[in-house]
């Protein structure tokens, strides 16, 4: 039996080369990712709203920039190269964070935003080349490397918050800048496990030309990124024109297609609508959910004194613990013909996270005398936000390889990451609905502000499930 597992978990060498690049990756973004907006507040001296729409801002970028970065390694760079130079761009970004002075900070922000645009889209597409097509492990790699980003998330935002906290915040961010460069020197050493795999540019000879022009811009995005996160006003109404620019061509593709591609199109925006909804709420893990960690949870948990920037770590601990419960349910139901549709899996989540807030609501009656409550609220929320995850977003590139014509994929792609990037953009405007004043430390008064916005969201997100459920029918039949 156990050799049977063994051959089953088998993976041709480049897998692990891609697996650890990727985890180390995450471990990097992550660990940032749990510091920063609570940095911007207790260090910078921002505003929780203003903290708020910066980290928004700066995810909406992220993503934004990710489909050029999938187009480089695809036709301009290589895919090997391009992930080299990410995870450069990485690198620097996390390092500047370190250095404390406000104008870095975003400069670091600018470069996190065009490394992760270079770097993201591309280890996926190098791993897909690992296999014939038909191998029978492709499901099982996959699987693995999603495995790999929760791993390398759990184990960074549980660690750079207690290195910030022991040593100091320039610290906390520099282990996100060490682990990109154990990262890249991983991926060099072992370039030779990976030869042969890549774009068809990526296979001929290094055009130097090329990378400087690329480098180039690079940096020139950088600074551009990091302009627009100071003045966040035109970061949005740029982002705005982006997404008017993205439904025209969207619309211009369901007109041009007939029968099933457009029924399949439209289905498609409108899961993808529902997407950026739901992606508002998720982002609250950074920003609303951090704060209430950190003024409201007892962070004593099981005789440990937790940091409360690590409570982000749940989602991915409880990502690691959901995902081959529900793939076996996925199989074993797709195999009787009895799993749901896209859509209805997409309903389901959004009841779940619906739900899960309406319960963190109710913390706000268990506040007592200190306004401190239990952390198994948190994990709680987090359990329901996970699994509501994994059938949205976990879902999401399924969904558009499943309903979208093999000749317009690569945008389709774009499209998707462009909800997380629209969804961010809100995210930060509802995170501020409780921006606790300065004034305000008393833990009795900035529960009920953070149950509040749980409830709401809670309240909102009920009523655009149920409008979903009702949608369900029509977008079952519109698939058959």
């Amino acid at each position: 039996m156990f050799a049977r597992i063994g051959e089953n978990l088998r993976q041709p060498k480049p897998f692990y080369v891609i697996f650890s690049i990727e985890m180390w990756e995450r471990f990097g973004f992550y660990g940032m990712q749990s510091l920063l907006v609570y940095y911007m507040i207790h260090t910078i001296g921002y505003s929780d709203a203003k903290a708020f729409d910066v980290y928004a801002a700066l995810v909406a970028l992220v993503y934004g920039f990710m489909s050029i970065g999938g187009f480089i390694g695809d036709k301009v760079l290589g895919i090997q190269r391009t992930i080299i130079l990410g995870a450069c761009f990485l690198a620097a970004g996390y390092f500047l964070l370190g250095m404390g002075k406000e104008p870095l900070l975003f400069l670091g922000m600018g470069c996190i935003a065009v490394g992760n645009g270079f770097f993201k889209s591309n280890p996926s597409s190098l791993l897909s080349k690992c296999y014939r097509e038909g191998d029978p492990r492709i499901d099982g790699s996959f699987t693995l490397y999603y495995m790999a980003i929760n791993i390398g998330a759990f184990v960074s935002i549980i660690v750079a918050p207690i290195v910030a906290a022991h040593y100091s915040w320039s610290i906390g961010f520099w282990v996100s800048s060490i682990g990109l460069v154990i990262a890249l020197i991983y991926f060099i050493s072992l370039r030779s496990w990976m030869a042969g795999i890549d774009s068809p540019v990526g296979l001929k000879p290094l055009s130097w030309l090329r990378l400087g022009v690329v480098l180039a811009g690079g940096v020139v995005v950088a600074f551009i990124a990091s302009w627009l996160l100071l003045h966040l006003s035109v970061a949005h109404w740029l982002l705005l024109l982006i997404g008017i620019i993205i439904l025209i061509l969207f619309g211009r593709l369901i007109v041009v297609n007939k029968g099933r591609v457009r029924a399949n199109l439209i289905v498609a925006l409108v899961l993808m609508l529902e997407a950026v909804a739901y992606f508002v709420i998720n982002l609250q893990m950074s920003t609303s959910l951090t704060l209430y960690a950190v003024h409201n949870i007892n962070t004593h948990v099981l005789g440990l004194n937790l940091s409360p920037l690590s409570f982000q770590s749940l989602d991915a601990l409880w990502i690691l613990i959901a995902s081959p419960v529900l793939a076996y349910f996925y199989t074993h139901f797709g195999r009787r013909g009895k799993d749901f549709s896209l859509p209805t899996k997409f309903t389901i989540g959004m009841f779940i996270c619906a739900i899960g807030f309406l319960i963190a609501g109710c913390s706000k009656f268990f506040g007592g005398t200190t306004g401190l409550v239990s952390a198994w609220w948190l994990v709680i929320l987090y359990l329901f936000l996970a699994v509501s995850e994994l059938l949205i977003s976990g879902l999401g590139l399924a969904m558009v390889s499943k309903l979208v014509p093999q000749s317009s994929m690569g945008f389709m792609m774009g499209v998707w990451w462009m909800t997380l990037s629209a969804g961010s953009v809100i995210s930060g405007f509802v995170a501020g609905i409780a921006s606790v004043p300065a004034d305000i430390t008393n833990p009795v008064q900035t529960l009920p502000i953070y149950t509040h916005l749980f409830f709401e969201i809670g309240e909102c997100t009920l009523i655009f499930a149920v409008l979903m459920l009702l949608l369900t029918p029509m977008l079952n039949k519109a698939l058959k």
